[in-house]
């Protein structure tokens, strides 16, 4: 099938089927016009196959839309073929497209003159394109030379990015870097017979000099400077790369992956990347500073749209399944279990997360265990968002004028881009987020690890159905967005979080709720308690709200703000807990605490416990 060129949308796409292979399952979902609109009709689901006995992503694929047949009663698959384009009303499809990350996503080692700024250009570059970066290689890295080539030679990634240098400056670094890396003769992860692709995208005028290098160790291809002056980051031309040589040369070693090029009929995508594309569309369109987070077994990605710049930021190591353990090696023990409303010995929480990480599959059966499990989530949150904050920051190394407040606050160039007082939008994803029994344990989750300020909407994704829409978003920008909107976002509601702290049981501050019938709620909110008003998703309300003498909402200390906020499936929440959030330290306290706040919104009442 002829591959389409993105944005392009050459034929009428009525009747769609979308993949995303994640790295345990396979999620198929059926989109269909329905009148003037695309709408999301069914889903199925199936183990991903990419490892043994079956070594054959396709076979995954094939099961997970075999269910969709099943359900719809629409003819999709004749025998391992799709059928497209549709004979009729109920046979076939216009177009197959998918999304991946089974087998680990795409790993990739990035390379850079001075760490913290050609070597973050490098990541941001790596990690805006969906991949995982294991490693960040830099000339003052700390590395001895011996050391760094003994790296790059066990590494095994699927790609290379090189970066470093200036357009028109020293080439010496990046030369040496490149001999580090002819000298290591670095292998890919999968295909033992074909080169490992090399993206060059560093200082122009060494070119010649890395092609001499590495001309004959990889499969090198040249990009335009990610760092052509200090002032300016140029990662387009490399993430364009980036995608190209991920569908060229990685996915065709992957076991089955060729099989799956030929079925699609648009590139297939790296699941994160696609994850971005949506994320960025929802922030241009309704002109948004947002945060989404998806929260997987293996990784946890978040994304940010603040001023209209883009960044993603993957923590390989905080999942919910795989990598659960090395949330409790991280977070430490104490941090976790300050989210658990009843008193549990170390050895059985260590115990559960093991059984987790060994059998990944498997999902709560106990509210004990769902507690368990939404404590660790917060914390693989709250981590992952830390770690974003520090990669979505402004160019290091160049120079800035400083105020005198700067001398002060010894803010160094490169402060983090994400300030939260500007966040109108979370954006929820992943499994325990998605498939929370109940909406307001993923909202409670979110605020509790991201700990929002002042104003700010919250959502989560149905279904987990964004990484189909991204890439959707590439041929048919209506679909996807008709599908989003209708199908895809819930939108929980908004929470009100005044920043500051008191004494529990002290003033934090008055509110009055104008609804759109003209009814007023007043009311007083006190340090200590969550409130949930009900607003549903359809309307608006205006809330004044007078804070405490020390306590601000973004307008000035003891400053009233009046904003209007939309509802959801949850409601309004009014977080009178302060800002920075500190729970008791006394165990008896903090359990009964969180059970105060539980039942505040409803969760866990005597009659479920």
């Amino acid at each position: 099938m002829p591959i389409q060129e993105p944005g392009k949308n050459t034929q009428p796409f009525n009747v769609i089927v979308a993949t995303d292979c994640g790295s345990t399952t396979t999620k198929a979902i059926l989109i269909e016009k329905v009148g003037n609109e695309y709408r999301q009709t069914y889903r199925g689901e199936a183990p991903t196959t990419v490892e043994a006995p079956f070594e054959d992503v396709t076979r995954g694929v094939l099961n997970a839309i075999a269910e969709i047949e099943e359900l719809s009663g629409r003819k999709i698959l004749d025998g391992d073929k799709i059928i497209t384009p549709c004979h009729d009303a109920k046979t076939g499809v216009d177009i197959y497209i998918s999304t991946s990350s089974a087998g680990g996503g795409l790993q990739m080692m990035v390379t850079g003159v001075v760490q913290n700024m050609t070597g973050e250009s490098a990541q941001r570059a790596a990690l805006g394109a969906g991949a995982i970066v294991i490693d960040v290689l830099a000339s003052n890295d700390g590395r001895l030379p011996h050391e760094k080539i003994e790296r790059i030679r066990t590494i095994r990634p699927d790609m290379i990015l090189m970066s470093g240098g200036t357009d028109g400056g020293a080439v010496t670094h990046v030369v040496e870097m490149a001999e580090y890396i002819s000298a290591a003769e670095p292998r890919p992860r999968f295909g033992a017979t074909y080169k490992l692709p090399l993206i060059y995208a560093g200082n122009k005028d060494a070119q010649s000099q890395v092609q001499k290098i590495l001309g004959e160790k990889a499969a090198l291809v040249l990009a335009d400077n990610i760092r052509p002056v200090l002032e300016r980051e140029n990662l387009t031309p490399a993430r364009d790369k980036i995608h190209d040589l991920f569908l060229e040369h990685v996915m065709q070693q992957a076991p089955g992956y060729k099989k799956l090029i030929e079925m699609t009929g648009a590139p297939i995508m790296p699941t994160p990347a696609a994850v971005g594309v949506i994320m960025e569309t929802i922030a241009k369109r309704e002109h948004l500073s947002l945060i989404g987070v998806d929260i997987g077994g293996a990784t946890t990605d978040v994304f940010s749209v603040f001023e209209g710049l883009f960044n993603r930021t993957v923590s390989a190591n905080l999942g919910m399944s795989y990598s659960i353990s090395n949330v409790l090696a991280e977070a430490g023990l104490a941090n976790i279990m300050r989210w658990v409303p009843f008193t549990l010995d170390e050895q059985t929480l260590r115990n559960r997360i093991k059984n987790k990480m060994i059998r990944p599959t498997t999902i709560p059966q106990t509210l004990d265990e769902l507690q368990i499990e939404h404590a660790i989530a917060r914390e693989a949150l709250r981590l992952a968002l830390i770690h974003h904050k520090s990669l979505a920051t402004a160019l290091k190394g160049i120079q800035q004028e400083r105020t005198i407040s700067d001398v002060f606050e010894q803010q160094q160039s490169g402060k983090t881009l994400i300030d939260m007082l500007k966040l109108d939008l979370i954006v929820g994803s992943g499994g325990v987020l998605s498939h929370a029994p109940r909406r307001v344990q993923s909202m409670l989750m979110m605020v509790d690890a991201y700990e929002p300020l002042a104003v700010t909407r919250l959502s989560v994704d149905s279904i987990f159905m964004m990484p189909h829409l991204g890439v959707l978003s590439t041929i048919n920008e209506q679909a996807a967005t008709d599908v989003f909107v209708r199908d895809c976002m819930v939108y929980l509601g908004t929470c009100v979080a005044p920043i500051g702290q008191g004494k529990e049981g002290e003033r934090c501050a008055d509110y009055a709720i104008t609804l759109q019938d003209g009814r007023v709620d007043k009311g007083q909110l006190l340090f200590g308690d969550l409130r949930l008003v009900p607003l549903a998703s359809d309307q608006k309300a205006s809330i004044t709200i007078q804070p405490a003498k020390q306590v601000n909402l973004g307008a000035g200390a003891g400053v009233s703000v009046t904003r209007e906020v939309q509802g959801g499936v949850v409601g309004l929440l009014l977080d009178g807990r302060g800002r920075p959030l500190q729970l008791p330290v006394d165990h008896d306290a903090r359990a009964a605490m969180l059970t105060k706040w539980f039942k505040a919104v409803g969760l866990y009442p005597e009659s479920d416990v």
